[in-house]
């Protein structure tokens, strides 16, 4: 016995040794800069020209006949009057009748281009009356300019515009192209938006360096679990997206009378299934190489662990499915958002359908989810099948190419002791378009967020921070410069 226990004693001191060996070898991926001199802007000024575009109530609409164009041409015209220098020199080209596409001609056209994309529309306002400020009245109160579209995506749009036009001001000249691609129609799929310019591009033979638009931010410290300074975190890949219809079918008729299950209740059954049998997912993949890119910088436990998902990663998995924001980056979700039935109360439903929406982890499939969905309900009286539209995962751009290593260079410059890591973007954007454009699509937007401001984009009380907004501006100058090349002497 006690030379047994004296064997236990012995694996798990080596165990330990080990871990913790993996754990303090664990190379940190951050790179060592120097932060850059704070630019002097005229905040008053900047937060004032966001104020404005806020204003104009560019609301998406799938129906294109029912867009407020005019909110747009009045969008559009505003524009050019806040930003002469960046219509002056830089030639403008309407796609599809709003999108925007604008060509800042570099010195040496053997250059790839970069291609900053953003896009001119928001979603539609509900429960105006319980918004801090209206919604489209632009207002700066509080430190902060409220309204729809503060954070997706007019602050974006914005930034990048003002930093052309200092730059323009301050006589720079980019060494490579630079490329301006604002759609109008993002929030409904881009389809009559980005899809036609990535098109236009693809149809010049146009291949840019790299490309990026919206996706992730700077999470404020505290939000990452295990990290206590700010994160960046930098999309390299989107989630794929489809709705499937259950279908559940029986005999009709007044519910005075009603069968054992009605098809309603036979849905019910299905439903639960789909949602009690989610898909597989774990640590790996895009997460993978989000933790990768963290664990070295966490205390020592957290580094143990995630050094060690050898031994720790079921029940990693277990811990972090059980929180939803997590839960979204290890594998395709699972989202009943739909159901309708019977008309009437005393009415049994011949048919009854839920709509269960999927948001596909890269390396799943648009087939594997609807196979998968149909061997989870298992039933002869249930039919699963797709809803248009639905789109396949992104492809994974990399993480070991000059232009991710650039925009980590620039985050860092930036935003003094921020983190960067590479990550998955759970909702969709117009980057997903531009594949064949360039295959290296990065999602990023340089907006410090808690936990409560991640909630404000297409919901209640949209704002941007004052500061927030004038640190965006001084980045995309930043990237400009170190994108598409050296500022002018003074």
């Amino acid at each position: 016995m006690k030379r047994a226990l004296i064997l236990v004693f012995v694996a798990l001191v080596g165990l330990t040794a080990l871990l913790l060996a993996r754990a303090l070898a664990l190379p940190s991926h951050q790179l060592q800069v120097k932060p850059v001199p704070r630019i002097a802007l005229d905040e008053a000024a900047l937060d004032g020209r966001l104020a404005a575009a806020l204003r104009f109530e560019t609301i998406s609409n799938a129906d294109p006949a029912a867009l407020p164009r005019v909110e747009f041409v009045k969008f559009q015209r505003w524009l050019a009057e806040a930003y002469p220098l960046l219509h002056a020199r830089l030639s403008l080209e309407r796609v599809s009748d709003l999108s925007l596409l604008y060509t800042w001609q570099g010195r040496d056209p053997q250059l790839p281009p970069i291609l900053l994309l953003a896009h001119q529309d928001v979603v539609l306002v509900e429960a105006p009356e319980r918004w801090a400020e209206p919604p489209f009245a632009g207002r700066i109160d509080g430190g902060f300019v409220w309204g729809r579209g503060a954070i997706d995506d007019k602050s974006s749009l914005l930034s990048i515009c003002e930093a052309v036009e200092l730059l323009l001001a301050r006589g720079f000249q980019p060494e490579r192209t630079v490329l301006l691609a604002f759609g109008h129609d993002e929030e409904v799929g881009g389809t009559h938006g980005a899809t036609q310019i990535a098109a236009l591009l693809a149809s010049r033979s146009v291949h840019a360096w790299f490309g990026l638009d919206e996706g992730g931010v700077i999470l404020a410290p505290g939000v990452v679990p295990g990290i206590h300074g700010p994160v960046a975190l930098v999309g390299v890949a989107e989630k794929g997206f489809v709705t499937l219809d259950v279908v559940a079918k029986a005999e009709g008729g007044h519910s005075s009378m009603p069968p054992r299950h009605t098809a309603a209740g036979i849905l019910a059954k299905a439903i639960s299934a789909l949602e009690d049998h989610p898909m597989p997912g774990g640590i790996g993949g895009v997460t993978g190489s989000t933790f990768a890119y963290l664990a070295p910088e966490m205390p020592l436990v957290g580094r143990m662990l995630f050094a060690n998902l050898w031994l720790f990663a079921a029940p990693l998995d277990t811990l972090l499915s059980g929180q939803p924001s997590m839960n979204a980056f290890l594998r395709t979700t699972t989202a009943v958002t739909q159901l309708t039935g019977s008309p009437k109360d005393n009415v049994l439903p011949s048919q009854a359908v839920a709509g269960v929406n999927f948001r596909i982890l890269p390396g799943d499939t648009i087939d594997l989810v609807l196979r998968r969905a149909s061997a989870v309900v298992n039933d002869p009286r249930v039919e699963v099948r797709l809803r248009s539209p639905a789109w396949e995962p992104s492809p994974v751009s990399p993480i070991d190419s000059a232009s991710f290593a650039l925009l980590a260079r620039t985050i860092r410059e930036s935003f003094e002791d921020t983190i960067v890591a590479p990550s998955l973007v759970v909702g969709g954007t117009d980057a997903r378009h531009y594949g064949e454009v360039t295959k290296e699509l990065y999602r990023f937007e340089p907006f410090r967020m808690d936990a409560a401001d991640m909630k404000r984009p297409h919901g209640i009380d949209e704002r941007m921070s004052t500061q927030n907004y004038a640190d965006a501006v001084r980045y995309q100058v930043q990237l400009l410069v170190n994108a598409a090349g050296s500022p002018p002497t003074p």
